[in-house]
This record gives structure tokens, C-alpha cells and sequence, in this order.
């Protein structure tokens, strides 16, 4: 059964779980939402992702939002090659280190560029 992502694809974030996915042949089927036009905040995606982020995942009835867990989720459930996320403790202990650490540090950084961006391109 193919994991259902929700994806806006100018979310870098959003990117990270689609590559991650396509590169592992992980069966998946994407639902795009656009941010820009305010998809997240509809009722049925409120019934994917409480907290109306993306990327969010369901599977069957189990929904996860946030690109570490997401990205966690899809490796352990699929059984992705060991470079992706080792069985050795301390090996995933570092791993997991640095998505918490580029989640909270440079995404936040990236995100302002993003915005900047995009308001200079309207009119």
C-alpha cells in the first residue's frame, strides 16, 4: 500500500521527503497542497495534519507531520539501505543529532530567504 504525502514542492522540507522516497522506491502517492493559496487550512487536510504543516504523511489511518520524523518514519518502515539510517545506536544517534540540529537552525534562516523572495515577486 502506497504512503499518501502531502507536499507543497516550495517547501524545502517538502522536497527532502519526495527525493527521499523516489530515491528509495518508496510506493507513495503525493497530494499537492499550495501554501500560497491556503490549501492547509481546508477541513480535510486539518484531518491529516492538526497542526496544518507540511509535509505530512498518512498511512492508512496513522498520519506524522515533520520532515525528520517523516524521513525517520519512511526508513524504518520500508527498510531502507543501512547508509540511509544505521542499526548501529550511535551511528543513528548522530544521524538523528543532525535533523534536529538543520531542522531548528538553518531552516528557519531558509524559510526567511523563501519569504523574501516570494514578496518581492509580487506586484
Amino acid at each position: 500500500m502506497a504512503v499518501e504525502l502531502y507536499l507543497d514542492l516550495l517547501s524545502q522540507p517538502c522536497r527532502s521527503v519526495l527525493i527521499f522516497a523516489k530515491k528509495n522506491n518508496i510506493p507513495h502517492e503525493v497530494r499537492n497542497i499550495s501554501l500560497m493559496d491556503g490549501e492547509q487550512y481546508g477541513d480535510h487536510f486539518g484531518k491529516i495534519s492538526l497542526i496544518r504543516k507540511v509535509p505530512a504523511l498518512r498511512d492508512g489511518d496513522f498520519s506524522l507531520t515533520e520532515s525528520p520524523a517523516i524521513l525517520l518514519y519512511l526508513a524504518q518502515k520500508f527498510q531502507t539501505p543501512e547508509h540511509w539510517y544505521p542499526a548501529d545506536l550511535q551511528q543513528r544517534a548522530r544521524i538523528n543529532e543532525y535533523l534536529s540540529w538543520q531542522h531548528c537552525a538553518i531552516r528557519l534562516h531558509g524559510s526567511k530567504v523563501f519569504w523574501l523572495k516570494v514578496g518581492s515577486l509580487t506586484p
